[in-house]
């Protein structure tokens, strides 16, 4: 297994950020998450603006005691480092129309999915620094992992490094949402997108399609639909078995079944022919995810 550089609180250095006007571009379920922890992190209050529509995510971003700018070409204008945290179908217009031609050349732009600049949809100017902080987690859980003191997991990565300090800031903004306590793992946007495209077109459609032929068939057998619906999914046993398998690993994992289970599971597992499936998800990834882009 290759590794990847990870990085811890220590790497970090929050005073990079002492001074910069950090701009929100939306104060949804991330957006609302990553200030909050920002600011618990010691950022000033007036340090920090919410740039949103008017809206009942901007009554929400007034209600916490955040300042709000309607006017986003106003909100370019003061940005120093800005979150780019709305909706990836938005993304393009929203930023190239009315950001990109007002901020500042030397501004952070900071991305937490990777598609728009994976697929450069996104008009930046070269002296400027675009760097990636994507926690793979919700927002809630990037909120509540931070006042546990926990951390969370994130990606990390400089997509173009304009000033020369992109990373430093990258991992000072990391540090401020909580998420070097966990480790900041180094990633891409090639890489980010690649993996999360890859599951939502590949891995889930078929879990989908597993679940839904595994129900057919034992319907046919005589099942009823309410004990195959408790026995596959509404019991939350798979739920739990994928939190075991965060927490421990897929094999470690099987401690927690019983003997006939865990036979049950190897032996399997280890008699499928996965080819077939290997095929079908290189087809996917090389024609579908990425066919405008280098090979993964």
């Amino acid at each position: 297994m290759s590794g990847a550089k990870i990085y811890y609180d220590s790497d970090a250095d929050l005073t990079l950020l002492s001074g910069k006007s950090i701009v929100f571009l939306g104060f949804g379920n991330q957006g609302a998450a990553q200030a909050q922890n920002l600011r618990d992190s010691g950022i000033p209050n007036d340090q920090i603006l919410i740039a949103n529509r008017e809206d009942s995510y901007a009554d929400d971003a007034k209600s916490r005691g955040f300042r709000v700018e309607h006017d986003f070409v106003k909100a370019a204008e003061v940005a120093d480092i800005l979150f780019l945290l709305i909706p990836d179908q938005v993304q393009p217009r929203v930023f190239n129309e009315k950001f990109a031609p007002s901020l500042k050349d030397n501004a952070t732009i900071v991305i937490a999915s990777g598609y728009n600049v994976f697929f450069k949809l996104l008009n930046f100017k070269p002296t400027q620094d675009v760097v990636m902080v994507a926690p793979r987690m919700i927002g809630s859980s990037v909120r509540s992992l931070y006042q546990k003191g926990q951390g969370f997991p994130c990606f990390v990565s400089v997509e173009q490094d304009g000033t020369g300090t992109g990373l430093n800031l990258a991992l000072a903004l990391s540090k401020a949402i909580g998420a070097t306590k966990a480790g900041a793992i180094a990633s891409s946007a090639r890489e980010e997108t690649a993996m999360d495209l890859f599951a939502e077109q590949a891995l889930w459609p078929n879990i989908i399609m597993l679940f839904r032929e595994a129900f057919s068939v034992l319907k046919e057998a005589g099942c009823s639909d309410e004990a195959l619906c408790y026995e596959m999914w509404m019991s939350k046993e798979p739920a739990e078995i994928f939190e075991r398998a965060a927490e421990d690993g897929f094999i470690a994992q099987l401690k927690h079944h019983s003997t006939v289970s865990q036979y049950g599971q190897l032996g399997g597992a280890l008699a499928l022919d996965g080819s077939a499936a290997r095929a079908h998800f290189k087809d996917i990834l090389h024609n579908q995810v990425t066919p405008h882009r280098p090979k993964i």
